[in-house]
């Protein structure tokens, strides 16, 4: 092991300086990817790394040159062996996690990457620094890259960052920050997870059809909410009936029927806090389930709207707006006060994350007057929708490919670690609240990235 060690660190030591010193496209390539992550790093404020070795790091792993990949490339050189060549193709499955450190051994660590549970053995090569190594203790979170050496073991790659023994709520921040940061490494390598989650949005795709109908739909605020109640009694049927369970039976009697004692749920939940109080409730409830599963409510601003349009893709997933319909009259109308509110809904729409190249490939698609306005917020007279939308949007900062959107499904795992987050800060400002007034309350410590 010692000598795929050595053969690791030599060989990412020559991959990089084979990165660095390129020119042409290679050189090209490099300079935009760097300029992409630290513009996107920028943005979703990551501090406490140093970006641009990261950045290095990933292209070598992740870059692309000509539809080649950086790691191909490099394995063509004369000077490689075959045992270099399989570990540098082998790092294709380099990833980017949010780590755990288990144990220290004598040789390296047990990590478990808090996105996934999966655990790694991980052993140094010498190319990270001594005293950050030597602080990695039982307990620790560290955002880190990781890269096989050998069949189930792994190696520290690029720069990494400890962020201490965390709290569960400070840790549940952790976990959104790495996925605003790395959304294109969310479930590291464990590609079931993020294929079970891609696959939820699907589903809440061809049961929001089912239900209401087609992709598209507009509504009032107080409508909507509750047909979105009525929604979810409907998907939570279909869960049911796919899971084999009689929905019109309450927990206790599915329980009963079970052969599980309510003294036996009530141990399995004792340490659950309000969701095990909450289960008891469930079992002296005579309703049946779903007569007894929360409601689903929009926020105010929605709820109070005149008129909101939703969005749904089996990819980009859900899109709510509250002035869509009146983008769309605008569009319709010809005076020229209308023109210009007009064209300030279109330059918000353009900056607005939540209005993503769907949503604008919809717009266009069912009024391409609206070339009309984009010609005018872009001073471009040539502007073209079907030519020109993409470029445009790109320049905008909307990738064309979708990311995993929010309505995704989320592992057990890290959906008990948000649900104990909320109840600790919860019961830490219902304790605040009973203390105030009786002496000056401590200051609050944030998250430090």
């Amino acid at each position: 092991m010692v000598n795929s060690l050595e053969q690791s660190r030599k060989l990412k030591q020559a991959l990089h300086t084979f990165v660095l010193d390129a020119e042409g496209d290679l050189a090209t390539a490099l300079e935009q990817y760097s300029v992409d992550r630290l513009q996107h790093w920028s943005a979703t404020k990551l501090q406490g790394i140093s970006r641009s070795d990261l950045a290095v790091d990933m292209f070598t792993t992740e870059g692309q040159v000509n539809h080649q990949s950086v790691l191909t490339l490099f394995a063509q050189q004369p000077d490689l062996s075959a045992a270099d060549q399989a570990m540098v193709e082998s790092w294709q499955a380099t990833f980017n996690g949010l780590f755990e450190v288990i144990q220290k051994a004598d040789d390296g660590f047990e990590l478990m990457n808090w996105l996934t549970e999966k655990r790694y053995p991980v052993q140094p090569n010498g190319a990270q620094r001594e005293e950050t190594i030597s602080r990695l203790a039982p307990g620790e979170i560290v955002l880190a890259r990781l890269s096989p050496i050998a069949p189930d073991i792994w190696t520290f790659s690029g720069p990494m960052l400890l962020l201490g023994k965390l709290g569960k709520p400070k840790l549940a921040v952790a976990v959104g920050n790495f996925k605003d940061w790395f959304p294109d490494s969310l479930y590291g390598n464990a590609p079931e997870l993020l294929e079970a989650a891609w696959e939820s949005v699907e589903r809440y795709h061809d049961d929001f059809v089912s239900f209401f109908g087609g992709e598209q739909i507009t509504l009032s605020g107080y409508e909507l909410n509750k047909k979105l109640k009525d929604y979810q009694e409907f998907m939570t049927q279909r869960q049911l009936e796919a899971a084999g369970i009689d929905s019109s039976k309450s927990l206790k009697d599915l329980a009963d029927q079970a052969g599980v004692s309510e003294q036996e749920i009530a141990e399995s939940v004792e340490a659950m806090g309000e969701d095990g109080r909450q289960v008891s409730r469930l079992l002296k409830n005579p309703q049946s389930m779903k007569m007894v599963m929360p409601p689903v409510s929009l926020p105010d601003e929605l709820r109070k709207a005149e008129a909101v349009t939703v969005f749904v893709h089996p990819r980009w997933g859900q899109t709510l707006l509250k002035d869509y319909r009146r983008l769309t009259q605008l569009l319709a109308a010809t005076d020229e006060e209308a023109a210009t509110k007009l064209d300030r809904q279109v330059q918000r729409y353009l900056k607005d994350d939540a209005v993503n190249p769907y949503v604008w490939h919809r717009l266009a698609e069912d009024h391409p007057d609206l070339e009309v306005p984009l010609r005018r917020v872009l001073d471009r007279p040539d502007f073209s929708l079907q030519n020109d939308l993409d470029k445009v949007l790109l320049e905008a900062g909307k990738p064309l490919k979708p990311k995993l959107p929010e309505i995704a499904s989320v592992p057990v795992h890290l959906n008990d670690l948000f649900q104990t987050a909320l109840q600790e800060v919860n019961q830490g400002s219902s304790k605040k609240s009973k203390k105030k007034g009786s002496g000056k309350a401590k200051p609050k410590s944030g998250f430090a990235s």
